[in-house]
């Protein structure tokens, strides 16, 4: 599984989302996520990934992509 495949399933498993996601989906305004849920899936995906966001980064994330570029910015290529 890609990392991109990785955090989209962080989301729909997050947000219970039925239908597929795309990287520019955001996640309040389409995917009706609230400020606890974006909390929760950031959390998440620090467990997933073995990494600390710092807050800082994670008031940055409004696609489901930022949160994969910030990865590949963090961890590296795949």
């Amino acid at each position: 599984m890609t990392r991109l495949e990785r955090v989209t399933k962080v989301v729909v498993d997050n947000l219970n989302i039925s239908t597929s996601i795309t990287t520019n989906h955001k996640l309040v305004d389409d995917l009706g996520a609230d400020s606890l849920d974006t909390v929760e899936i950031v959390m998440m995906i620090e467990e997933e990934f073995d990494v600390v966001i710092p807050d800082d980064d994670s008031f940055e994330f409004v696609t489901v992509g930022d949160i994969a570029n910030w990865l590949d910015g963090a961890l590296g290529p795949e």
